[in-house]
């Protein structure tokens, strides 16, 4: 995914912000966005991990900026928002990688893991949305991606919380895509299928480890790159007429 269609890339002199961006979808997303022409603005808690994906940006001939947050903070939050514009001048394309979760029963599972993955998952996308927003709407438009799951589609015991917070991640895209409208500002929730990240979903490893009926086989698991190349391709540089507000992944080794 990182050739030139007819000798442009599609998101050249744009600038996008990545949340998530130091590993697994974030990091994949944040170098697919670079491949495709656009300077990235990473966000995540690890400083170290952020400059390890920097350099790869680099290596793209594209720009970066690395932006350690605390995305359960608000003022952290709005915060990276404001730095990026900033640094950059503008936000074109804002895409929400970011995730956790606090896996356990309802009785199990206590306040704070609860307000932990709804802070990350739902109010950290809300935060980041609301502070993109004047950028875009004063540059005449712009993508949000916030990225959901098949636990946005279908709960599931022992995840109350994430699928909570993905289930609600889909009220809160489609809001803000009817918002956005007047202004050329596009809201798109994307539900991938299982991916082999190191955290959540499953792992290759965790996969050895789970039961045939809690994990898809290896050959359906999606490679961060995959999903990544999408949203960098096809998701935040479509053609104008394009109007599409929820994607859905399927558990596919086809894709590209």
């Amino acid at each position: 995914m990182s050739e030139a269609v007819n000798g442009k890339r599609p998101l050249e002199g744009r600038v996008a912000l990545v949340t998530g961006a130091s590993s697994g979808l974030g990091r994949a997303t944040t170098i697919a966005l670079a491949q495709a022409g656009a300077d990235v603005a990473l966000v995540a808690r690890s400083e170290e991990e952020l400059e390890s994906a920097k350099e790869e940006v680099s290596q793209t001939g594209r720009r970066a900026l690395i932006l350690p947050t605390d995305l359960a903070n608000e003022d952290e939050a709005a915060g990276a928002v404001e730095r990026a514009v900033e640094a950059f001048g503008r936000i074109d394309v804002l895409v929400n990688a970011a995730g956790t979760d606090t896996p356990g029963t309802v009785e199990e599972l206590d306040v704070e893991g609860w307000d932990r993955t709804l802070s990350v998952n739902l109010r950290a996308p809300f935060l980041l949305s609301k502070a993109a927003f004047p950028s875009m709407r004063e540059a005449g438009g712009g993508t949000i991606v916030n990225v959901s799951s098949v636990a946005g589609k279908k709960g599931w015991a022992n995840a109350s919380a994430y699928c909570a917070s993905k289930f609600g991640l889909t009220g809160f895209t489609e809001a803000l895509a009817d918002e956005g409208k007047e202004h050329g500002i596009r809201a798109i929730v994307l539900y991938p299928g299982a991916m082999a990240t190191s955290w959540g979903n499953f792992s290759p490893e965790e996969r050895q480890q789970s039961e045939p009926n809690e994990a898809p086989p290896a050959t359906q698991i999606l490679a961060p790159e995959q999903v990544a190349g999408f949203i960098a391709w096809f998701v935040a540089s479509p053609p104008e007429f394009v109007l599409t507000e929820g994607i859905i992944l399927p558990i596919d080794e086809g894709l590209p």
